[in-house]
């Protein structure tokens, strides 16, 4: 008889700990079990970074050829050409059913709808000293696969790269056994306009971005989620290439209170939990009756879960009904979480709904599931994890923007505004600087 599966129920402090802990790990080291078809090519166990550096350095030196390599040892295909021809992506959409077409439709639609408020072309500042938005140039836009096909991922960093103006987007996305990018990636790619799909996933696929290949232009930014390695690519080619941030394991935090439906609540953290074994699911509540609820509830839909294995690890590590002694203490343990996800049931707690929220995504009542977040409601569903919503939000369309600066001075703005320059460089010692802005003054009187 499978065991159930239960959320702990950790003291707040005790809770905290565990987070603080797990935040401050260092790099990742794998044993055999996990690095899985590495240890063919890697003296186990081995760190992380250091498979990643060495697929970087490959695909920087080497191109498609290390493209390709790493993409049959690590995926087990051979993928000869990585770029999708256009009739696999127009057979993919018109072979995709008919209500998964109309939803890709709608979802589209409502995604855009919301991101074009987005859009910036304001001129900030004055005429002569201001900063101006303009496009990327290029984008890359990462699909993951493995355990799922995210047609909602290919919608979420390319609406707004479309809206914001980038004149150049490129998808690349895991090929599956069959050596094809999944279907429903293309099909969605194919919806969007976006003729451009690479079947390759990956640090390989990171590299390729970042670097640029024979066969993969380099992007100026590269955005999406991913595998731990893709993670540690990104962040190892940030600076060479832009990119949205570093994502972790998918996280939510619900705030309860009196009178929410412990059904509801249990339902969302096990949507977040089958993600990834990595992946938090935390319920805060300042009413134990609620929480006892809470877990029965929990581990009733587990139990009845599509993908119970995976639940079941992401619960035995991160998934915890904490009780705090108020909500207002609830409220602050949650900011200081900085959750991806921050869901609000009961009365009370829906009224925290215009309080600051250090959460990348706040999601209100019981008509408000994250899951509508995943596909529909609007906003992106590309989020910071792992505290990082503390200090940025949302993919949006000002990601894939740039703010260059433009300075033409008046000559009463330089005669104005020079006396005070030359103090300010006298004063660091910078006598370069002030030479040459005396010399404008000389020749402006």
């Amino acid at each position: 008889m499978t065991p159930p599966i239960r959320l702990s129920s950790p003291g707040p402090e005790q809770w905290w700990e565990q987070v603080r802990r797990e935040r401050r790990r260092g790099e990742v080291v794998l044993d055999a079990e996990t690095a899985g078809p590495l240890g063919r090519w890697f003296d186990l166990p081995v760190a992380a970074e250091r498979v990643v550096a060495t697929i970087l350095a490959d695909v920087r030196g080497e191109g498609d050829a290390a493209v390709r390599r790493w993409t049959a040892r690590l995926d087990r295909v051979e993928v000869a050409a990585t770029r999708v021809d256009a009739s696999r992506l127009s057979h993919a959409w018109e072979t995709a059913a008919a209500p998964v077409r109309e939803a890709l439709i709608a979802a589209a639609a409502r995604i855009r709808e919301v991101h074009r408020h987005q859009l910036d072309t304001a001129l900030r500042g004055t005429p002569g000293a201001h900063i101006r938005p303009f496009p990327l140039n290029r984008a890359g836009c990462y699909v993951p696969g493995g355990r799922a096909a995210y047609p909602s991922t290919v919608l979420m960093n390319v609406i707004p790269a479309q809206v914001a103006g980038v004149a150049e987007i490129a998808i690349c996305s895991p090929p599956g056994p069959d050596g094809e990018v999944h279907p429903l990636v293309l099909a969605a790619a194919h919806h969007l306009g976006v003729a451009e799909v690479h079947a390759v996933g990956g640090a390989q696929a990171i590299g390729a971005l970042a670097y640029g290949t024979a066969s993969i232009a380099a992007a100026d930014k590269i955005t999406g989620p991913g595998n731990l390695f893709v993670t540690l690519a990104k962040r190892a080619v940030y600076g060479e290439v832009g990119i949205d941030g570093v994502a972790g394991p998918s996280e939510i935090v619900v705030i309860a209170s009196h009178g929410a439906d412990p059904l509801l609540i249990a339902a969302d953290l096990v949507s977040q939990l089958e993600h990834d074994p990595l992946a938090w699911a935390v319920c805060l509540t300042d009413d134990g009756a609620l929480a006892k609820d809470v877990a029965d509830a929990f581990s009733s839909e587990a139990a009845n879960a599509a993908r119970q294995g995976i639940i079941a690890a992401a619960a035995g590590r991160h998934g915890a009904v904490v009780v705090t002694p108020s909500l207002e203490d609830a409220y602050l343990l949650a900011n200081r979480f900085a959750a991806e996800h921050l869901s609000l049931q009961g009365e009370a707690a829906e009224a925290l709904r215009d309080r600051p929220h250090t959460a990348s995504a706040v999601f209100v009542g019981r008509r408000s599931p994250v899951s509508m977040g995943d596909y529909i409601a609007g906003p992106n569903h590309t989020l910071p994890t792992g505290g990082a919503a503390r200090h940025r939000g949302p993919l949006s369309v000002m990601d894939f923007q740039r703010w260059p600066s433009l300075v033409d001075l008046s000559v009463e703005e330089l005669d104005a505004l020079a006396p005070s320059a030359c103090i300010l460089a006298e004063a660091e010692g910078l006598r370069g600087h002030e030479r040459a802005i005396r010399l404008r003054m000389e020749a402006s009187g």
